[in-house]
C-alpha cells in the first residue's frame, strides 16, 4: 500500500542535487569552512573565552526558544547563566523551556568531549522533544517525544500525515548517512552545513511532534554542526539568524514546499546566514587578538623607561579606549587621578607630545588624541594602508 505523503507532500522527495547550485554558494561554504577552523582553538584569555562562550551560548539558546514565543531578552539569559535571574512565577516558564535546551546542549558537548559519538537517530530526535518539553505545559493529544496522532496545520502549512511521521524521521536519518550527504574527510564543515541545513527543513516539512518541534529541529542542527566540527561558539549561528530574519525565515520555508521541494534556495539563505554570523563572531575574536597584542607592543616601547613619569604614560595610553579629550585624561582611572594629583596642565600636554613622538597616539579635532592600534595591524592590503595614511 502506497504512503499518504507521496500524495500530499511530494516534496518530500530525500533527493538534493547540488549541481544547479551557484558560484555564491560555493564560495560561502568555503568561507565558512576557513572561518570555522580559523575560529577552532584561537588564543583567548580564559575570562574572556568564557565571556565570549556566554555571550553566543545567550544568543544561541535564545534563538532556539525565541522563534517558538519566549519573550525573554539576551540581557535576561546571561543574568540566568550567571544565577542572578529573577522572575515571577508568571514566567517561570520561560526560564524553563531556557533550562531545557541548556539541557541538551550541554549533554551534546559531554559526549564529544567524552568521544561519545551518537548517529542521528529516531529515538535520539525523540529523547530531543522530551527534553524540550520537559516540564513545560502542552496540550491534553501532545506526549513528549512520542508522534503525534492527529493532524496539523502551523499557518498555512499542513503538515505530514501522522501515520507516515515516524516512517519519514527514519528516512531522513537514513538520507544524512547516505552518500549523498555523509561527512566526507577533509570537507567535514562544509557537508555537516549542508546536512544541518537539509535536516532542519525535513523535519520542519515533517512536524511529527504535537508540539516542540521548532526547538526540536534546531538541536538537530546544533549536533550535526558539533558532529562536523563547527566550534561550540559557532553551533547556535544558524539559530540566531533564523530568528533574526524571521520573516524570511518562514518565507523561504513556504517557498521550498511550493516549489516542489527545491531546497537550493533555502540552503543558500541558511549558508548567508551562517557566514554573516560567522564574520561577526571573527570580528569578536580579532577585536580580543589586537588587544592584547596592543598592550604587549606599548609594554615593549617602554621596557626601557623606568622612570616614575614613564611609568604614568604607559598607564594613560592602556587606559585610553579609543578617543579621549586631552583634558579629561587625568579622569581616566583613579590610579590615574592620583598621579596627577598636583600636576598642573602642562603636565599632561607633555605627556601626551612624548606619546604622540613614540608614535601610540595622535591628536584628533576636538583637543583630543586617539591610540594608534593599526601600528600593529600587518599584511593589510596596500590601498587600505594608503587611505589609512
Amino acid at each position: 500500500m502506497g504512503r499518504t505523503y507521496k500524495q500530499t507532500h511530494p516534496w518530500l522527495n530525500f533527493g538534493l542535487d547540488l549541481r544547479p547550485a551557484n558560484r555564491q554558494l560555493w564560495l560561502s561554504l568555503g568561507e565558512a569552512q576557513s572561518k570555522c577552523q580559523h575560529l577552532a582553538g584561537a588564543p583567548l584569555r580564559p575570562d574572556v573565552a568564557r565571556r565570549i562562550y556566554r555571550m553566543y551560548l545567550a544568543k544561541g539558546v535564545l534563538a532556539t526558544t525565541a522563534i517558538e514565543g519566549n519573550t525573554l531578552s539576551e540581557q535576561e539569559v546571561l543574568a540566568h547563566l550567571e544565577g542572578k535571574l529573577q522572575l515571577p512565577p508568571s514566567r517561570e516558564y520561560l526560564r524553563q523551556e531556557i533550562d531545557n535546551i541548556l539541557s541538551i546542549g550541554n549533554e551534546m558537548l559531554a559526549n564529544i568531549e567524552n568521544e561519545r559519538h551518537q548517529p542521528l537517530t529516531v529515538d535520539l530526535i525523540k529523547h530531543f522533544n522530551r527534553a524540550v518539553l520537559k516540564n513545560l505545559a502542552v496540550d491534553e493529544d501532545t506526549v513528549p517525544g512520542e508522534i503525534r496522532k492527529d493532524n496539523r496545520v502551523v499557518g498555512r502549512y499542513r503538515c505530514a500525515p501522522p501515520e507516515d511521521c515516524e516512517f519519514l524521521l527514519q528516512k531522513l536519518c537514513e538520507w544524512l548517512e547516505s552518500d549523498d550527504l555523509k561527512l566526507q574527510p577533509g570537507n567535514e564543515v562544509v557537508c555537516g552545513i549542508i546536512r544541518a541545513i537539509v535536516a532542519h527543513i525535513y523535519f520542519v516539512w515533517i512536524h511529527p511532534f504535537g508540539d516542540g518541534n521548532g526547538r526540536t529541529a534546531r538541536l538537530i542542527e546544533v549536533k550535526l554542526l558539533l558532529d562536523a566540527g563547527v566550534p561550540s561558539d559557532a553551533a547556535h549561528l544558524l539559530s540566531n539568524y533564523y530568528n533574526k530574519t524571521r520573516s524570511e525565515y518562514y518565507k523561504q520555508l513556504d517557498a521550498a514546499s511550493k516549489s516542489g521541494g527545491n531546497i537550493l534556495p533555502f540552503i543558500q539563505y541558511g549558508v548567508t546566514g551562517f557566514v554573516e554570523e560567522l564574520r561577526e563572531q571573527i570580528d569578536i575574536v580579532r577585536e580580543q587578538h589586537i588587544d592584547v597584542t596592543w598592550i604587549n607592543y606599548v609594554h615593549d616601547q617602554f621596557k626601557d623607561k623606568k622612570s616614575h613619569a614613564d611609568r604614568r604614560r604607559r598607564s594613560v595610553v592602556l587606559s585610553i579606549e579609543d578617543t579621549v579629550k586631552i583634558v579629561s585624561i587625568p579622569k581616566l582611572t583613579p590610579e590615574i587621578a592620583a598621579e596627577y594629583a598636583g600636576k598642573t596642565a602642562k603636565t599632561v600636554v607633555r605627556d601626551v607630545n612624548q606619546l604622540i613622538e613614540m608614535n601610540l597616539v595622535q591628536r584628533v579635532r576636538g583637543g583630543a588624541i586617539r591610540i594608534k592600534k593599526e601600528t600593529i595591524l600587518a599584511f593589510l592590503p596596500i590601498r587600505k594602508r594608503e587611505s589609512d595614511e
